[in-house]
């Protein structure tokens, strides 16, 4: 495995975005994961999208293949807490979901593939792959 999707390109993914679509097939005999993080978030984009059935069945479909799914351990827990407390130090914060994606990312050494750059730029060591 050496990519972490983020939920804004599975979001992508799941509106049929071709750039994302394209680029996501050319990784995947790399290894391409999910964090359960990012599927608690998808899942409140089901629950409130206009179509609950079909986006339920659309994102079924993109976890259905064979993507693995990451969760959360005290491994990537300590990664986390280290994170947040050097960026609280420097007095620049991420969400909590965020930065425990980050630090999934951080633990495993994988590349997320955000097109939130802003949202990681702070974060040291951290590979960031976006379409932008």
């Amino acid at each position: 495995m050496k990519y972490l999707i983020d939920t804004d390109w599975v979001i992508h993914h799941l509106k049929g975005e071709t750039k994302v679509v394209k680029k996501l097939e050319e990784l995947a005999p790399e290894g391409v994961v999910i964090s359960v993080i990012s599927l608690a978030e998808l899942y409140e984009g089901v629950y409130y999208s206009r179509d609950p059935i079909k986006s339920q069945k659309l994102l079924d479909e993109f976890l259905a293949p064979d993507l693995k799914m990451l969760n959360v351990d005290q491994e990537i827990c300590k990664v986390f807490g280290k994170e947040r407390g050097r960026l609280r130090q420097q007095k620049k914060m991420i969400s909590d979901f965020d930065l425990l994606i980050v630090s999934t990312c951080l633990y495993y050494n994988l590349t997320l593939l955000s097109n939130n750059l802003r949202h990681y730029e702070m974060v040291k060591g951290l590979s960031v792959s976006s379409l932008s």
